[in-house]
C-alpha cells in the first residue's frame, strides 16, 4: 500500500512538473531567419508565432513567391528550434520518461 502511495506522489509531482514546464515555455521565445536575416521569425517555447520581420528589400511584388518562401523557411526553422527545447525541458522535468503535452508538437 505504501508503494501504490509513493506513486501516486510521484505522479503528482511529476505533474506539477509539467504545469510549471508548460508556464515557462510559454513565456520563452526563440528565432530563426531565412535569406541571410531579410526574414526573421520568433515563436514561443510551444511553437506559436509570435513576430516576423521582412526586410524591406525583399518585398518585390515580381517575386511575392520567393517572399513567401523565405517566410515559411523562417517560421519553420524558430518552430524547430521551439521543439528542441520543449524536448530538452521536458527531458529535464521527467527525468528522461517520454512524455507529451497535448497541443505541443
Amino acid at each position: 500500500m505504501q508503494n501504490l502511495q509513493q506513486l501516486l506522489q510521484m505522479g503528482q509531482q511529476l505533474q506539477a512538473k509539467v504545469a510549471e514546464l508548460q508556464q515557462r515555455l510559454e513565456s520563452q521565445e526563440v528565432s530563426a531567419s531565412a535569406g541571410g536575416g531579410m526574414v526573421t521569425a520568433t515563436v514561443d517555447g510551444k511553437g506559436a508565432v509570435k513576430a516576423l520581420q521582412i526586410d524591406a528589400t525583399v518585398v518585390d511584388p515580381a517575386d511575392v513567391e520567393m517572399l513567401e518562401d523565405l517566410v515559411l523557411a523562417a517560421i519553420t526553422e524558430a518552430q524547430n528550434k521551439a521543439r528542441a527545447l520543449y524536448e530538452e525541458e521536458m527531458r529535464k522535468a521527467t527525468g528522461g520518461l517520454p512524455m507529451q503535452l497535448p497541443g505541443l508538437f
